[in-house]
């Protein structure tokens, strides 16, 4: 019994010291966790849409994301401070483009109402009419009858030579 109760002892002592080393006699396996990382936000999906087209069937697009490719022709006010589709020009600017189907003038397509935030445009100061743009936004109105598109992304796609413009 003497015997029993010393390997008893024992084993109680080594589990013990285990215990407080952070030690455990039984073998420890490595676990295996799943690595689980955060979902990705959804793509916004745009239409390619022609500039007139919007301009034809306004309501067609409402709500909807478009991309549109086109001539810049001028930074401007119009359509800022509209209570009806309201976009403060004191964090806007709209901006136009020229008709795509008017090739021998410059003529701005001034029913298609787009906004773009004032620091997108300051980095953009130095566009000239003719300038090829492309931007994608959402038409959050049809005021008027007019599509109002509110830009999110923009970019120049190629600036004319002073020399190539159509006057």
């Amino acid at each position: 019994m003497k015997k029993l109760h010393i390997i008893s002892l024992a084993i109680f002592t080594v589990l013990g010291f285990s215990a407080i080393a952070g030690q455990s006699v039984y073998s420890q396996t490595p676990v295996k966790t799943a690595v689980v990382s955060a979902p990705s936000a959804p793509q916004i999906q745009y239409m390619n849409v022609n500039a007139l087209e919007l301009v034809s069937n306004p309501y067609k697009y409402l709500n909807r994301n478009v991309r549109i490719k086109g001539k810049f022709d001028k930074f401007s006010t119009l359509g800022l401070d509209y209570p009806a589709a309201m976009r403060s020009h004191e964090k806007y600017i709209s901006f136009m483009i020229q008709r795509p189907d008017i090739t021998n003038h410059n003529i701005p397509l001034s029913e298609l109402k787009i906004f773009l935030k004032k620091e997108v445009a300051e980095k953009n100061i130095d566009l000239n009419a003719g300038d090829e743009i492309e931007f994608t936004g959402k038409v959050f109105s049809t005021a008027l009858g007019d599509p109002w598109v509110d830009v999110d992304n923009f970019k120049v796609v190629n600036k004319v030579q002073k020399d190539d413009k159509k006057n």
